[in-house]
């Protein structure tokens, strides 16, 4: 699988971003589009459909249309229609993240246009599921897959009753990218812990003061809820459809607030926006010594940093408790049904075959170079035992897939994750760039959301 360290597609560019920038509608607005009351059940129960009723329907000529971001998605799909061709998929490209996202809600509202399926981030699930917009999957057989994905993964996917939403397609586990040249030079021995990390930062830029450890980008908000996911923090914790608690300024996340503020106020690492020229020439002329990034990271960085061939390595993220070994995520899709499908059964096996079928899975690693999410993938050697040139020949895959599995799996998402982007941004990301008080930033950050999701119905609490 050579071609996984070739140039990475474009998905790879735009999936850095925060991708669930999604919309949240007031709740009273949102129950009331989607059939209001407390059903959570996406309009169905959890009895099983007879395979008897699935042959049929699989046997019934049926075109489902299918909204996703993925570039040459299609060869998957031929997979699917090579097996039942009774069922042809119109693939459509909606936009990617926000765009798509906006055109479904208003295809929801309307009750006409919104596809049968649809590509959405593990971060975006809680947006469509308050909304009953999504189908639960248990009575088509999801629940059976369970075991067959990153553990992680399945939580992510799974609501408070046991309702299945959707299907794995990809992941992110987080880990750094380091410069193995420059930390032979300084004398450096790779982290294993945040303490060892803030020492080599401070060690690196004295000795070099044009050379940064890494850089935390103030504009990144998914990378600082990666680091929350690490470091074992609960932001938010749903309870029922309306219950929400907000801790982001909590003793775990004033931790990293004190240790990434005093980093960034230092001046030891930088804190420049990320996926910018400015960002792509430092990483290119050596002013960065490490990225932290996710597992889709080593094939985007083996396109976008060419002149650094061979001198990176990749390594777990430092630990705040190394007994514990742990990481976050930041990245990683599924495949839903959207509710109002008029071809539940049908929509349910493309779901479900496009991400367990083995050749599609490897496909998406080998064509589009996603990280896979199924456990077979991520134990088959020719995966993760490819040696990357990039890397020194390091195994690159075995690293990731490794630190996959220690993935925490209760982390959750709120349904207005754009919002919480955003005032991140303006609150903590800014106190980052602009060297002032990240705890305090916290505290406001703390503020905003709260008050965003009292205005939009939620009841708040905080812990």
């Amino acid at each position: 699988m050579s071609r996984f360290f070739t140039a990475p597609s474009s998905a790879h560019l735009n999936r850095r971003g925060f991708l669930a920038a999604t919309g949240a509608l007031t709740l009273a607005t949102a129950l009331s589009a989607c059939g209001g009351g407390d059903d959570t059940s996406g309009g169905t129960s959890a009895e099983p459909v007879g395979q008897a009723d699935i042959d049929k329907a699989m046997k019934t000529p049926t075109e489902l249309t299918f909204w996703t971001w993925v570039p040459n998605i299609d060869k998957e799909v031929a997979l699917f229609e090579a097996k039942y061709p009774a069922v042809k998929i119109k693939v459509v490209n909606a936009g990617q993240g926000t765009p798509q996202y906006t055109k479904l809600r208003t295809a929801l509202k309307a009750g006409s246009g919104a596809p049968d399926m649809v590509q959405i981030e593990y971060q975006a699930i809680p947006t469509f599921t308050i909304t009953n917009s999504l189908l639960d999957l248990r009575p088509y057989g999801a629940s059976a897959l369970k075991d067959r994905f990153v553990d992680w993964t399945w939580s992510q996917v799974s609501g408070s009753k046991g309702e299945v939403w959707a299907i794995p397609q990809d992941t992110g586990p987080m880990g750094m990218l380091y410069r193995q040249d420059i930390f032979d030079r300084h004398g450096i021995e790779v982290p294993g812990t945040w303490d060892e990390f803030a020492a080599a930062a401070r060690k690196l830029h004295k000795a070099d003061p044009d050379v940064y450890l890494t850089n935390l980008a103030a504009n990144q908000a998914a990378a600082w809820h990666g680091l929350l996911w690490q470091a074992d923090a609960k932001p938010y914790v749903m309870s029922g459809r309306s219950d929400i608690t907000v801790s982001v300024d909590d003793d775990v996340s004033k931790r990293l607030g004190a240790y990434w503020g005093t980093l960034a106020k230092e001046g030891v690492i930088g804190v420049e926006p990320d996926f910018t020229d400015s960002w792509y020439a430092g990483l290119n002329k050596g002013k960065y010594a490490t990225w932290l990034t996710a597992a889709w990271g080593p094939v985007f960085l083996s396109g976008s940093a060419k002149a650094t061939a061979g001198k990176w390595r990749a390594a777990p993220l430092p630990q705040w408790d190394a007994a514990k070994p742990s990481s976050g995520n930041w990245g990683g899709s599924t495949t839903a049904v959207i509710r109002a499908t008029r071809n539940p059964i049908a929509a349910a096996v493309f779901a479900q075959f496009l991400n367990t079928d083995p050749a599609s899975a490897e496909m998406f690693a080998t064509e589009q170079f996603f990280f896979p999410a199924t456990k077979a993938l991520l134990a088959d050697e020719s995966f993760v035992g490819e040696q990357s040139p990039f890397y020194g020949g390091q195994k690159v895959n075995q690293v990731f897939a490794d630190i996959g599995t220690t993935v925490n799996t209760t982390f959750q998402w709120p349904p207005f994750l754009d919002q919480a982007a955003t005032d991140w941004t303006e609150t903590v990301g800014k106190s980052l760039a602009d060297k002032t008080d990240t705890v305090r930033a916290l505290g406001t950050w703390q503020s905003r959301l709260t008050t965003y999701a009292k205005t939009q119905g939620f009841t708040v609490h905080t812990s």
